[in-house]
């Protein structure tokens, strides 16, 4: 009588060889797979991060910019030098005081009621200031004749405080061949920097571009997202003249 204890068999070191060979396959598939997928995530939510940061400065701008001029009053002399906060700014360029490739300082006398007094409340001179790889936000206030200013981060690294990780400006610097500020007059002709500030009066359409890199590095490709937006503001009451 065949004994059945006899009869069974084990795995030959063939079979174990090769269940260990696509064991390791199918294990190294998972991983690849799942690591694809992290960085996949990853990319998305670097992208989707810079993106947000963007539009939201793009939009605060645009804002900001569209009121440029606003006198509702039609006050005459309203303009204020934003450097030393007296009324002698040049009352031609009115609401625009300032335009260049990388800055730009807008006025306005939007209180209500009106004051007939521009710059006395916060929010009525801002000056946007590019430079490095970030745009500094700056409100000008004029109390007494006194110039009071607020300057905070607005784009980009905030300086002392590497832990924060943000977008970094790319064409945030002088002579970029991408301008951060354009400017156009109602023809739609450019107005070209060399000849601003004397045709801050001709100007009808400001376009903001901003070039932006995420703070660190995509996975995927291995260098940091780099991505451009833009936006275009119709200052109308800067057109208004009386």
């Amino acid at each position: 009588m065949r004994d059945p204890l006899n009869d069974s068999r084990g795995f030959t070191l063939t079979e174990l060889v090769m269940a260990v060979a696509v064991g390791l396959v199918l294990l190294a598939a998972v991983s690849t797979a799942m690591v694809s997928g992290q960085r996949s995530a990853t990319g998305i939510e670097r992208k989707v991060t810079t993106n947000q940061d963007a539009r939201a400065a793009l939009e605060i701008m645009a804002a900001e910019i569209r009121m440029a001029s606003f006198n509702s009053t039609l006050e005459p002399n309203l303009w204020r030098n934003p450097g030393d906060c007296t009324i002698s700014g040049n009352q031609n360029w009115r609401g625009i005081q300032e335009a260049t490739a990388t800055s730009i300082t807008v006025e306005m006398d939007i209180e209500s009621p009106p004051t007939k007094v521009c710059g006395d409340t916060s929010g009525e001179i801002i000056r946007y200031e590019a430079s490095g790889q970030g745009i500094t936000r700056h409100v000008i206030t004029c109390v007494s004749g006194v110039r009071n200013l607020d300057s905070q981060p607005f784009l980009g690294p905030i300086a002392g405080h590497p832990e924060v990780r943000t977008v970094e400006c790319a064409n945030c610097v002088i002579n970029h061949a991408l301008p951060v500020f354009r400017y156009f007059d109602g023809t739609g002709a450019e107005i070209l920097h060399a000849n601003l500030p004397n045709d801050i009066p001709r100007i009808r359409r400001i376009e903001i571009a901003l070039l932006v890199r995420s703070a660190d590095i995509d996975p995927n490709t291995g260098q940091q997202r780099q991505m451009a937006y833009s936006t275009s503001v119709i200052p109308r009451n800067h057109g208004i003249h009386f």
